[in-house]
């Protein structure tokens, strides 16, 4: 549940719903992130969920703060939607040439590359948000023993596909971006395709997700 809305600026506001990082809490932000879109609010022109909090923004013109939050808080739980998630899989070639960071990864998790590869493709991942770059999921929770800190100097470039990892998440990037991730591979999928305007992430906060080992050549072929 919301436990607290607060001003943000003068045309949006703020949904707190607590300080942890959890999926309990980050379904109650999708349930409501849901529900007042699908209510249509009159003045709402914008939703941007997190792991822990939705920030509501509004055209000043049509509405004001008071009563987007009476609109919110009239929303019992019965009200908000159930999320309706989809189960993935997602192919990851982690050939050398893509595992930019494996050996990085090895000394920091003191573990070996097939123990870190057995290790992430077995997981599944539940994903808490979109965003940073378009599209670009943030899957949780990696294990304890699986999670390590950004790289020290970000990269200027990480190629389109990679699949990072750090601290409990990782991520795909769905265009060349900078970034500090560790890379263990690189995906042939296009998680991100701005032609479908009604619906471009392939990856959605709610959704599941199994990352799929898959060779170069298959990696080569895969779009063919």
């Amino acid at each position: 549940m919301i436990k607290n809305i607060s001003n943000l600026g003068d045309a949006a506001l703020y949904c707190d719903f607590g300080t942890e990082v959890n999926k309990q809490i980050n379904s109650e932000v999708i349930k409501y992130f849901n529900s007042i879109r699908e209510k249509n609010i009159r003045g709402i022109n914008n939703l941007t969920p997190s792991y822990n909090k939705l920030i509501i923004s509004f055209d000043l013109k049509v509405t004001n703060f008071k009563e987007i939050k009476n609109e919110i808080e009239k929303l019992s739980e019965s009200e908000t939607q159930k999320i309706i998630n989809k189960n993935l899989e997602i192919p990851v070639c982690c050939d050398a040439s893509f595992s930019l960071d494996i050996e990085r990864l090895e000394k920091k998790l003191n573990l070996n590359k097939d123990e870190i590869l057995e290790n992430f493709f077995n997981q599944e991942f539940f994903c808490y948000m979109t965003g940073f770059i378009a599209g670009m999921p943030f899957l949780g929770d990696l294990s304890e023993k699986m999670r390590a800190q950004r790289l020290e100097t970000p990269r200027v470039k990480v190629p389109k596909g990679s699949v990072g990892m750090t601290e409990q998440f990782a991520n795909i990037y769905t265009f060349e971006s900078p970034g500090g991730w560790n890379i263990i591979g690189n995906t042939p999928l296009e998680v991100f395709q701005s032609s479908k305007e009604e619906e471009p992430n392939l990856v959605n906060p709610g959704d599941t997700v199994k990352f799929k080992q898959i060779s170069l050549e298959e990696y080569k072929n895969y779009n063919e």
